[in-house]
């Protein structure tokens, strides 16, 4: 496990906390409607669509900040800010129960705010939408409030845009109605 899955771990935590606060008050239910098209939200869909953003999120986050040397290699010069590898191995079942909370969380957002049309296309605008959320409020974040270079905070910002842009497509895709004859 490298250190950017540590510190993904951490971000994951915060988004669940919300996740958690909107389901348990009752702000989305299995028959809360989407205002756009009046249609019903439908949780299993919901959570369907989080399992398979949940796979292509840490699918693809193993092969941009695990298997890519250049990646790994920038987070290795900042081992005061990171944790170690076996540090990360303690902590990533929280961060994995965590990360899919929070995709479930906008596996549910995608479905109210869904106004039909093509999964792919309204999911990757719905990524790209998260990703943009992602790169200004956490990797920028971090960049002005902890001790990394310019070049760690570049990498991190196309690795989580595309990370985020995948799983929306995912959810789009496993969300969005089949075609009706």
């Amino acid at each position: 496990m490298t250190r950017l899955e540590t510190r993904r771990v951490d971000r994951a935590a915060h988004q669940s906390v919300l996740a958690l606060f909107v389901l348990k008050h009752n702000w989305i239910s299995a028959r809360s409607t989407s205002p756009s098209k009046g249609s019903p939200v439908n949780l299993m869909r919901d959570f369907l669509a989080a399992c398979g953003a949940f796979v292509a999120y840490f699918a693809l986050g193993g092969l941009l900040f695990g298997l890519l040397p250049m990646m790994r290699n920038e987070f290795m010069k900042y081992p005061a800010v990171y944790r170690s590898q076996e540090g990360i191995k303690k902590t990533m079942p929280f961060g994995m129960v965590a990360m899919f909370f929070a995709i479930f969380a906008l596996s549910v957002i995608y479905a109210l705010l869904y106004q039909g049309g093509s999964g792919l296309v309204q999911g990757a605008r719905f990524g790209a939408l998260i990703g943009v959320f992602s790169v200004g409020s956490f990797v920028i974040h971090n960049h002005v409030n902890l001790n990394i270079g310019a070049k760690l905070t570049l990498q991190q910002s196309v690795a989580y845009f595309a990370e985020w842009l995948a799983v929306g497509i995912v959810i789009g895709l496993i969300y969005s109605p089949l075609a009706r004859p």
